[in-house]
């Protein structure tokens, strides 16, 4: 019986796996046809990729995506490390609650209710320009409570007789934080990092929202040019995109795995 439900299972995953990368796999390999559509495959090409290295434009948009992509995950994971450590001290249990509580909401709220906040709040009441600073500021926001859920069961991991210990050899606090929490919490940060990162370069709905006319990101390109026509130039570029979200992921797998395994040493 427990064998029937395993092939049941992983039936069911095999299933679901096919209609999710099906898509994806029939893209990428019309991004190589020389045929100039995704009807028939003539001839493979590498055109349509040396075409996206060709455009300058794109290029630029590229850079910006990974420099708001970088920078963004940078700053938050820095705001959203100190944040979860500020959670774990918390006395207050029901002050706790609501923070935890705060930050879920902020990750379930639908992407264009929160692009569109975000719009009010620079447009209306900072007066901030649309941008570059105001994408990177909504990037920042929507990435900080991704650390957070990253680092805080790190955080509760943590061995407190260690700290307490420290604590009696006199180490004052910022010594704890670097020797002793710091390097437990590492492969939460990093993954905290590479989440956000993921999240930020993918990131359509709130950019739409809170880019200006003279700045755009690869997910906004994208989309404006579909809309003028599906040009197989689009494929190469979703491929390399792929391909770029794949190492993110295989990084941040990697970092689990191998803090899993010192978990159990």
């Amino acid at each position: 019986m427990e064998n029937k439900k395993n092939k049941i299972g992983n039936l069911y995953l095999f299933f679901v796996f096919i209609i999710m990368y099906l898509p994806l796999a029939f893209l990428i390999f019309y991004s190589f046809n020389s045929g100039g559509n995704m009807n028939v495959f003539e001839s493979f090409t590498l055109d349509y990729y040396k075409k996206v290295f060709n455009d300058e434009r794109l290029i630029n948009i590229v850079i910006n995506t990974l420099i708001i992509g970088l920078l963004s995950s940078l700053i938050a994971t820095i705001i959203g490390t100190l944040g979860a450590i500020s959670i774990y001290y918390m006395r207050d249990k029901k002050l706790k609650k609501k923070v935890l509580s705060l930050n879920s909401v902020l990750m379930v709220l639908p992407d264009v209710m929160m692009g569109a906040s975000f719009l009010i709040l620079f447009s209306f009441l900072l007066k901030i320009p649309m941008g570059f600073f105001s994408v990177l500021l909504a990037h920042i926001a929507f990435s900080i409570p991704i650390v957070v859920l990253m680092v805080l069961p790190r955080l509760y991991a943590l061995n407190s007789d260690m700290m307490k210990a420290a604590e009696d050899l006199g180490a004052n606090d910022i010594t704890i934080l670097n020797k002793i929490i710091l390097p437990n919490i590492a492969s939460g940060i990093f993954a905290g990092f590479f989440m956000a990162l993921t999240y930020s370069l993918d990131d359509f709905a709130v950019t739409f929202f809170v880019t200006g006319s003279g700045f755009s990101t690869l997910s906004v390109e994208i989309y404006s040019r579909v809309r003028t026509g599906i040009s197989l130039e689009i494929n190469a570029l979703s491929s390399l995109i792929f391909i770029l979200s794949l190492i993110l992921a295989i990084g941040y797998y990697v970092i689990q795995s191998r803090e899993e395994k010192r978990r159990t040493r």
